[in-house]
């Protein structure tokens, strides 16, 4: 994946981000939901992970102080399996820690394995289990957290970086 690209998302992504939400998930965000977390979520940060030019995965986190959780990780079909979910993950992580957070939670579904092995393999441990958490079938999520973050990069900036004075 070297010519792999992750960054910030944009609204100019969020054609692409919709279509891969929509094929991926039961019930996907909508393109207002997306617009929201870009205009309106202080807390949310969001990657989209480019290759030759297409936004081939996303992932996006809420950041409240040293505390996140991990909202949607997602790839298109035809990219799966190629490690881009574990690199737009790690660089979700890396950028979280880069903002303070001292760990990070999500939510997987009981039966997605690929997804669970893939979190394991990023540090994460399985501390509970929320009971007919998806809507769409009623099946239950393992709440997974990770509390080895990357080390901070001391060059790390953004524009809503706060300063002291």
């Amino acid at each position: 994946m070297n010519d792999l690209i992750i960054r910030r998302m944009t609204m100019d992504d969020l054609d692409a981000v919709v279509a891969i939400e929509e094929a991926t998930f039961a019930h996907p965000w909508t393109r207002a939901d997306y617009e929201g977390e870009l205009t309106r979520n202080v807390a949310a940060r969001y990657l989209v992970a480019v290759l030759d030019g297409e936004v081939v995965g996303f992932a996006g986190a809420w950041i409240i102080l040293d505390e996140s959780h991990i909202t949607n990780i997602a790839v298109a079909e035809k990219y799966r399996k190629q490690g881009i979910g574990g690199a737009v993950t790690l660089a979700l992580l890396q950028y979280l820690s880069n903002l303070g957070a001292a760990y990070a939670t999500l939510e997987v579904r009981e039966s997605n394995l690929a997804a669970q092995h893939m979190y394991e393999k990023l540090g994460f441990i399985q501390v509970g289990r929320r009971k007919r958490y998806y809507e769409d079938n009623g099946e239950d999520a393992f709440l997974m957290v990770c509390d080895h973050m990357p080390e901070v990069d001391p060059d790390f900036e953004e524009p809503e970086t706060l300063r002291e004075a």
